[in-house]
């Protein structure tokens, strides 16, 4: 991939701080991009793979469209949509909440279990290959990036 000074070529920036936020930006989309690539195959976004993600988080307990709203990587995504989408591809349900009828709760399905079980492998791939780090250079970016937004 090469430096971020070729990548979009540009010689300098005016501070390593502004050259940081670009990079991150730049990183970003290159991620997703990637992502994309692996999740067209299974008629996936990155966004609906995080939904399903969450609800397989939940271990079979139902959890409500704004609980999966707060947990999403991305919080401009439409939960509600990402879940209506999910639902029509069998891969979610959406049940009436016992305690509260007004309510909706969702859970994944066997069927999106298994879909994301198959996409899980080709993501770890992915992780493994797109990450150029060791394990503890990973730690420390982590950390770093925790540290970043304070």
């Amino acid at each position: 991939m090469g430096s971020l000074e070729e990548a979009i070529k540009q010689k300098e920036f005016k501070d390593p701080y502004n050259k940081l936020v670009v990079n991150l930006l730049y990183t970003h989309s290159y991620l997703v991009s990637a992502q994309n690539k692996i999740l067209k195959p299974f008629d996936l976004s990155p966004e609906q793979f995080n939904v399903l993600r969450i609800l397989r988080g939940q271990n079979g307990v139902p959890t409500t469209v704004s609980s999966i709203q707060d947990r999403m990587l991305n919080k401009m995504s439409n939960a509600s949509r990402l879940v209506d989408k999910l639902k029509i591809k069998q891969l979610v349900e959406r049940r009436e909440c016992p305690a509260d009828r007004r309510q909706v709760d969702i859970v994944i399905t066997d069927k999106g279990l298994k879909l994301l079980s198959d996409c899980q492998t080709y993501m770890e791939g992915f992780n493994n290959e797109v990450v150029k780090l060791s394990e503890d250079e990973a730690i420390l970016m982590s950390n770093l990036l925790d540290k970043l937004r304070g």
